[in-house]
């Protein structure tokens, strides 16, 4: 199993590897404060996206994450990011987060339709049997949109991880399992099928 650089395709998406040639369209994304609340990175400049990035491609050159670029499929516009990461290939798992998504494309089929694609490529294209997500236990919307997406919440990790401002956070882990996909995909798939409007509006998961 390999995280091999791949294009993700949807009606309303378009996931792309992400490259240093991203760094400006990611920080005029990225520019509203509230996305990193619950990030354990911040992002206050475009020196800090591109910090940001080279740790992304480092961890793909290692094998071990595959990090996107979220486009609006209709205008190619970068709207955020997301990435596969820490893959245990001999346990065949992945985990997906470091999700964020600027204003105008939160709350649309955007975030729904690229968990469906990156779900659907894990378990129907890696093999995978588990895919893993998790979120601050404080972040209540992150939670909530994870659930609705047909995760299982597993149980909160104490004092799990340190935020760059010091904050020692609780984490939730949530998963899918691979019997349990085709339920998931279902439910997914019936969302999209009558996607919310798009709306002018929190970094997801991570």
């Amino acid at each position: 199993m390999k995280l091999d650089p791949v294009v993700l395709r949807g009606v309303h998406v378009r996931l792309v590897p992400m490259t240093r040639e991203h760094v400006p369209a990611l920080w005029q994304a990225g520019r509203d404060p509230e996305l990193w609340r619950w990030t354990t990175s911040q992002v206050h400049g475009e020196d800090d996206m591109r910090r940001y990035v080279d740790a992304a491609l480092a961890a793909r050159a290692d094998g071990t994450a595959l990090p996107f670029v979220t486009t609006e499929a209709a205008t190619g516009r970068v709207a955020g990011s997301t990435r596969f990461a820490n893959l245990e290939a001999a346990h065949r798992r992945v985990e997906i987060g470091w999700t964020w998504i600027a204003r105008p494309w939160q709350r649309t089929a955007l975030n729904t339709e690229a968990k469906y694609l990156m779900l659907r490529h894990a378990f129907e294209a890696l093999g995978c049997v588990r895919v893993e997500l998790k979120t601050d236990a404080l972040n209540a919307r992150s939670r909530a949109a994870i659930l609705r997406l047909g995760a299982r919440a597993e149980g909160v990790l104490r004092k799990h991880m340190t935020t760059e401002g010091g904050r020692v956070r609780d984490t939730v882990f949530f998963s899918v399992l691979d019997d349990e996909w085709p339920r998931v995909k279902a439910r997914l798939e019936q969302l999209l099928a009558d996607p919310p409007p798009a709306r002018s509006a929190s970094p997801e998961t991570r």
